[in-house]
């Protein structure tokens, strides 16, 4: 990459996260959702300030773990297959996207294992498409005695993901009904919910933690 597109692109990148940053509220902590970004583009976002990193491959996160600065706090936002767990286990910070009792026990294991602690966040489906992982607001309660029983996993909160569709009533609606199982339990701190499409709404709602790849980075390219 050419030193002056390098210099624009950095520009872009900290202009977009200056206008991220006033529009949302203090107490809200941004995800940058770092995935298919090359890591000059993440480390332009680490100078202009930007810690939180989200992935949703293991494999991506971990050789950007290796060469990025140790600071950064990896989330991983995505679908976790239970045999990938071993991979993101030393140094993952957050795993947003914790929906089986079985990926908990795997979670469990590999954290005793690197003597570490792991927070972890209960993804719940409130989307109606089918396609959208998650629990259902009737298997929270199971799901979260099995994880009281293990030590090194922290469970901080609630995540979810709002229907793709235009009508912001409807992604309002669904956002509402993880904010009302959030306020349920007086443990809980973290409510990710809200991407860079709706994630006005979410913090309307409640969230204080949103997930935000477009409106930093740009549109990906897959």
């Amino acid at each position: 990459m050419a030193y002056g597109v390098f210099l624009e692109n950095m520009n872009i990148i900290k202009n977009n996260l200056n206008v991220l940053r006033k529009d949302i509220p203090s107490n809200v902590k941004l995800v940058a959702v770092s995935k298919t970004k090359t890591e000059k583009e993440l480390l332009e976002a680490y100078e202009c300030g930007q810690r939180i990193f989200g992935e949703n491959k293991i494999q991506e996160m971990s050789s950007k773990f290796e060469n990025l600065p140790k600071d950064i706090e990896w989330h991983m936002i995505g679908h976790v297959q239970t045999n990938k767990v071993k991979y993101m286990a030393p140094f993952v910070h957050t795993i947003h996207s914790v929906d089986r009792i079985k990926l908990l026990n795997e979670i469990q294991k590999q954290a005793l294992i690197n003597d570490r602690i792991i927070e972890c966040l209960i993804q719940v489906r409130i989307a109606v498409e089918e396609t959208k992982f998650g629990i259902l607001p009737s298997e929270l309660n199971p799901i979260l005695e099995k994880a009281s029983t293990y030590p090194n996993i922290k469970i901080k909160g609630l995540m979810g993901m709002a229907s793709f569709t235009s009508n912001r009533e409807q992604i309002r609606s669904e956002f509402k009904i993880l904010a009302n199982l959030f306020r349920l339990n007086n443990e809980f701190n973290v409510l990710s919910m809200g991407m860079s499409g709706d994630y006005s709404i979410a913090i309307e709602e409640g969230s204080n933690m949103i997930r935000v790849g477009s409106k930093i980075f740009g549109e990906r390219n897959y």
